[in-house]
């Protein structure tokens, strides 16, 4: 990809402030986007804000709530009046949601995943496509899940939340197509960061040396490779896809087992 590929463009970031979102933001920026960073945690978001500018990009960070509505509609005004147009939208938002079937999660457990993981984009969306169309048209980039694909026990939530996920943006592709408007995810496998890991394992060194064995390169994503996954579908590299998926899992769904593991 030569030169800048997103020169003059403006991405508004929702969930920019965890690791993923970072990455993505870091590497609009340096493609020559305007960015626009949303996310509830508001020191996370200033401090990536804060590189973003040191290294010479375009970037403000914007508190958001993203299963409220008033909080994106007032998120993607405020990206439209900073930068004059909003042409990207990157979907990164995640709920952690807790282990469980569906008798022992509490309806407050399913509801939250579902606010955060598919309302959110789906707000996000309602307010973000009109001013893409004003515009000239735009690109959506959501991540989703590996696990969109595949069930999971005990995670009944996550898992259907990114399934859903995947078919709504299907979904803002078909709607949206005569508007310029392109509508892609990415189903990411175990990527190496905090989150993924604590909690779950005592260290991220622990965690990776568990799930790695899982995938075909014998080893966790790292959250760089998920952003060149998104300026892919955000860039006119890709001005053929829409409504597809991008998997980028180290080929986690294409075997079943260990690495090494015997016969």
């Amino acid at each position: 990809m030569g030169g800048r590929a997103l020169e003059g463009q403006v991405a508004l970031v929702c969930g920019g402030g965890g690791e993923i979102g970072a990455a993505i933001a870091h590497r609009f920026a340096q493609e020559g986007a305007a960015i626009a960073l949303a996310d509830l945690r508001r020191e996370s978001a200033a401090a990536i804000v804060a590189d973003i500018r040191g290294r010479g990009g375009v970037a403000c960070e914007i508190a958001c709530d993203i299963s409220h509505a008033d909080e994106v509609e007032a998120a993607v005004a405020e990206a439209v009046r900073r930068f004059g147009k909003l042409t990207i939208l990157a979907n990164v938002a995640a709920a952690v949601t807790p282990a469980g079937t569906v008798e022992t999660l509490t309806l407050q457990d399913w509801n939250r995943a579902l606010d955060v993981n598919l309302t959110g984009a789906f707000l996000a969306c309602k307010y973000a496509i009109p001013e893409m169309r004003k515009a000239g048209g735009g690109s959506i980039v959501s991540i989703a899940s590996s696990h969109a694909h595949i069930g999971v026990p005990r995670r009944a939530p996550y898992c259907t939340s990114k399934a859903a996920l995947v078919q709504l943006m299907k979904c803002v592709a078909i709607d949206h197509a005569a508007d310029r408007i392109r509508a892609n995810t990415i189903s990411p496998g175990a990527i190496d960061t905090a989150r993924s890991s604590l909690g779950r394992y005592p260290t991220r060194e622990a965690a990776n040396r568990a799930k790695g064995p899982y995938y075909l390169m014998e080893r966790t994503g790292r959250p760089e490779e998920i952003a060149a996954g998104a300026l892919f579908l955000v860039s006119d590299e890709s001005s053929f896809m829409t409504g597809a998926d991008l998997l980028i899992d180290g080929g986690f769904l294409a075997f079943k087992g260990k690495v090494n593991e015997s016969a």
